[in-house]
């Protein structure tokens, strides 16, 4: 797909926000904008059903779980219909997941969408059974499956479309 073609269908804006969060969480840019397609396809003011909130969609309990850590991101965990902090949020928490989760883009997108501890039973009940857990393929839930497949499918197109204004792609891992 050519980036001019990419570009109509995947927006971009808050690119600086974008890169320096992605910058100050080793995670690549193209990701993170991956995410807040999926999540809010650039809109500042989505809500979700569940009370998610803005581009990133993080919950208020995520962000004052984020705000009470050692290296909370900046901004105030109240102001989550601020971009900026909407995004340091959101980039902070999915380096969290990354982290634990070695590194593993899909595990990672999995829990940022359906919850840490959803995927904590999903790999017990598969480890019950003598396997390990395929993500998304082994996910019950239709809709992170498709969360997981959506973002790591734009993840490259967003790479690709928006190289120049988006910062040096990381390996997240």
């Amino acid at each position: 797909m050519p980036a001019w073609y990419a570009r109509l269908w995947y927006p971009l804006a808050h690119e600086k926000a974008i890169n320096r969060d992605a910058a100050r969480n080793g995670v690549d840019p193209a990701l993170i904008a991956a995410v807040i397609w999926r999540e809010s396809d650039f809109d500042a003011g989505a809500t979700s059903p569940k009370g998610a909130v803005g581009l990133m969609q993080v919950m208020p309990t995520t962000a004052s779980f984020i705000a009470g850590q050692d290296d909370p991101p900046p901004g105030s965990a109240d102001a989550l219909t601020d971009p900026e902090v909407n995004i340091s949020y959101g980039s902070w928490y999915l380096r969290y997941l990354l982290d634990r989760h070695d590194g593993s883009v899909p595990a990672a997108l999995a829990a940022y969408n359906a919850g840490p501890e959803n995927l904590r039973k999903w790999r017990d009940s598969a480890a019950a059974r003598g396997v390990d857990l395929r993500v998304p393929e082994d996910i019950p839930f239709e809709e992170t499956r498709a969360y997981v497949r959506d973002v790591t499918d734009a993840w490259p197109r967003y790479r690709e479309a928006y190289g120049d204004r988006l910062g040096r792609a990381q390996d997240p891992g």
